[in-house]
C-alpha cells in the first residue's frame, strides 16, 4: 500500500493547453475554496489490485452544520450513496468519498463510523453518508473489494490543503478514460457571481468513454502512437465534485451541478449506456443571502472550464497500468500531444 499521495503533477496548464479566460486559484484545485481539503489513499499491489480512496473534506461539515448542496445525474448507472437525500433535502452533511465501485458500500459504512466519532456527532442518530465510485474493474481485482476502513480513515484524517496529487492516486488509481490510462483530475477558477468575486474548484475521478479532445481537436491513441483498449469492459462512469465560496443555495448550486456534467463533452464524453456520469456541487458559505440567477453565468463558464481542465489533467497525470490478465491502459503521451497539437 502506498502512502498518503501528496505532490502535485505535471499539467496542462504547464503545457501552454490552457481552457477558458478565467485565472485559476493558487493551487489550481478543489482546495482553492476555503476550507476544502483532500485526502488520497493508494492501494496498489501489481498486476492485481490498483484502487483507492479519495476523500473530499469540506470544514467542519455535520449534519447539525449542513453545507447547500446540488446533484445532478447525467446518466444514472451509478452508486452514488446519499444522492436522494442529497438531491430532496439540498444539504450535505459528511465530507464526499469517491472509491471503486464495489467498495463504496464499506466506504459509507467507515464514514458513518468516522462522522460518529466527531465530537459534533455526539447525538447524531441519523446522518447522510455521500460516496460516489467508478468501476475499476478492468485494472484491478475488484471483486477482492480492497479498500477497508483503515483506508477510508487515513485518507479522512489525511486529508489537507493546498496542492492536490493528480493522476494514478486514491480513487484515480485503476480508472481509464477516452481511450488512456486517466485518473484523478482537479482545477479551479477565479470568477464572478452576481458582481462579487468567487472561487469555484472540481475535482473529477475519470472513468469513461468516448474519443479524447483537446481544445477541439480529437485525439485518438493512434494519433499519438500508443495502444488503445483491445477489451471492452463494463467499467464506466465519472464523478464530478465542484465546490465554491459564492453564497449560492441548494437549487443554484444544482444549475452547477448540471453544467459539470455537460462539461464532459467538450473532453469527448460519450455519455454511453452504462457510464454513471455524476456531478456534486457544494458551497462553502451557507446562510448568506443568493445571488441573482443572471449573474451566474461566469460561475457556470469557469465550472465548465475547470472540468475540462481536470480531466486533461488527470489523463497527463497518469501512467500507464497494467492489471490482472495482462489488460494495459497506456497513459497520454505529452510530448507527442504536443507534437499533434503543433505546439511540440
Amino acid at each position: 500500500m502506498d502512502e498518503l499521495a501528496t505532490a502535485p503533477s505535471r499539467r496542462a496548464r504547464d503545457l501552454g493547453l490552457v481552457t477558458g479566460r478565467f485565472a485559476p486559484g493558487p493551487y489550481g484545485a478543489i482546495t482553492d475554496v476555503p476550507g476544502v481539503r483532500v485526502g488520497h489513499v493508494t492501494l496498489r499491489e501489481p498486476p492485481l489490485v490498483h484502487s483507492g480512496v479519495t476523500a473530499i473534506v469540506p470544514g467542519d461539515v455535520h449534519p447539525g452544520a449542513p453545507l447547500p448542496a446540488g446533484v445532478f445525474a447525467g446518466n444514472g448507472y451509478g452508486k452514488l450513496i446519499g444522492s436522494t437525500q442529497l438531491a430532496e433535502l439540498g444539504a450535505l452533511e459528511t465530507p464526499v468519498l469517491l472509491t471503486s465501485t464495489l467498495s463504496a458500500f464499506r466506504a459509507a459504512d467507515a464514514l458513518v463510523g468516522w462522522m460518529l466519532e466527531r465530537p459534533a456527532c455526539a447525538e447524531v442518530t441519523s446522518l447522510n453518508p455521500v460516496v460516489g465510485e467508478c468501476n475499476d474493474g478492468a485494472l484491478s481485482d475488484i471483486r477482492a473489494r480492497p479498500v477497508r476502513e483503515g483506508h477510508v480513515r487515513a485518507a479522512l484524517d489525511g486529508a489537507a490543503g493546498g496542492p492536490v496529487a493528480q493522476g494514478c492516486v486514491g480513487a484515480g488509481t485503476g480508472v481509464a478514460a477516452l481511450g488512456f490510462k486517466a485518473g484523478v483530475g482537479t482545477a479551479s477558477r477565479l470568477v464572478e457571481a452576481g458582481g462579487q468575486g468567487a472561487c469555484v474548484g472540481v475535482l473529477v475521478q475519470a472513468n469513461f468513454g468516448g474519443t479524447l479532445r483537446v481544445l477541439g481537436r480529437t485525439v485518438s491513441p493512434a494519433d499519438v502512437g500508443v495502444p488503445g483498449p483491445r477489451d471492452t469492459p463494463q467499467a464506466g462512469s465519472c464523478m464530478v465534485v465542484a465546490a465554491t465560496d459564492a453564497p449560492l443555495d441548494a437549487r443554484q448550486l444544482a444549475r452547477v451541478a448540471r453544467r459539470a456534467v455537460f462539461a464532459l463533452a467538450r473532453t469527448g464524453a460519450a455519455y454511453g449506456h452504462g457510464s454513471g456520469d455524476y456531478a456534486i456541487a457544494f458551497g462553502v458559505r451557507p446562510g448568506g443571502p443568493p445571488p441573482p440567477d443572471a449573474g451566474l453565468d461566469p460561475l457556470f463558464e469557469g465550472v465548465m472550464d475547470a472540468v475540462e481542465e481536470a480531466v486533461l489533467d488527470s489523463l497527463l497525470a497518469a501512467t500507464t497500468t497494467t492489471g490482472p490478465g495482462g489488460r494495459t491502459r497506456y497513459a497520454l503521451p505529452a510530448d507527442r500531444l504536443l507534437r499533434l497539437l503543433g505546439r511540440g
